[in-house]
């Protein structure tokens, strides 16, 4: 761990810390309150993903169904209009959009090799994005003069990394850059994220071997063909998997890399003092836990 002990971690002139877990379980509302605090630097991989990696991906993709609209497309085609997306930190739906859901295209999915490339797109964009993370430490200390650090990572950061292989390239980098924290939910947070997600279905992102097994799965279970999945029911059929899936592997992480922290605890930490102390207790507990 990039701290030796809890005092290393409350004496450090330098706070770093990467959160990594399930989304909706607080990434991204302690890292806002931490940077409205004005000591924090936030870097979300979320928001570097849609600006810089993919930032033409999904504004290509909303060109091509402009210029199905022939009124758009004279207009795109004389460079009189511009379209690209407003991604922000509270907003990433464009990120979303692009990578869509698969299924029959009548009812507005994507063919599954088309969802095949988007999602391999997205994979390498994110791990660019997590390597990007010392850049962004030196940038905000060297350019904003901030010593404390965020990195808000996004929910699908487990499908990309060997926790077990100590030499794994991300761990590594990130391990060494900021101190790895795991929010944790329990089976009640299971439950409400399931809810919500079948509420308002989302897109997400696969490891390619889980993706290719639970839509071959889907497929023989119901009996259908490709083109005629239902996009938002195939999601949510999946969504349960996904959390299963990724539990073990965020487990991993946080026992071989890091530190883990609950998300009522993360709840509760509604102020900097409080959540440097939440850190301190976590440190102990995982030094602990290593003896």
């Amino acid at each position: 761990m990039l701290y030796s002990s809890a005092q290393d971690w409350r004496d450090a002139p330098h706070k770093r810390v990467l959160f990594f877990g399930m989304s909706g379980l607080g990434k991204t509302h302690v890292s806002n309150m931490l940077r409205d605090g004005g000591q924090w630097f936030h870097y979300s991989i979320d928001y570097r993903i849609g600006t810089r990696y993919m930032g033409e991906y999904i504004a290509d993709n909303a060109k091509a169904e402009a210029m199905k609209v022939p009124f758009l497309r004279d207009l795109l085609l004389s460079d009189s209009i511009y379209i690209g997306s407003n991604i922000s930190f509270e907003n990433l739906a464009p990120v979303a959009s692009y990578l869509g859901k698969p299924g029959s295209l009548a009812k507005g999915g994507l063919e599954i090799d088309e969802y095949r490339r988007r999602q391999e797109q997205f994979r390498l964009a994110e791990i660019h994005a997590l390597l990007d993370t010392e850049y962004f430490v030196d940038r905000a200390q060297r350019l904003y003069g901030y010593d404390n650090f965020i990195c808000d990572t996004g929910g699908s950061i487990c499908e990309w990394v060997d926790a077990d292989d100590p030499k794994d390239p991300v761990l590594t980098e990130l391990s060494n850059r900021a101190l790895m924290v795991w929010i944790k939910g329990d089976d009640a947070h299971t439950k409400e994220l399931v809810r919500r997600f079948d509420r308002a279905p989302k897109p997400m992102s696969y490891q390619p071997a889980f993706l290719t097994r639970v839509w071959d799965e889907y497929l023989n279970e119901n009996n259908i063909s490709e083109s005629d999945v239902n996009p938002d029911e195939f999601i949510r059929w999946t969504y349960a998997q996904a959390l299963a899936h990724r539990q073990p592997r965020y487990a991993a992480m946080a026992k071989n890399w890091g530190v883990t922290v609950t998300a009522d605890q993360i709840a509760a930490a509604t102020d900097q003092d409080r959540f440097t102390d939440l850190i301190a207790g976590a440190i102990d507990t995982a030094l602990e836990s290593r003896t």
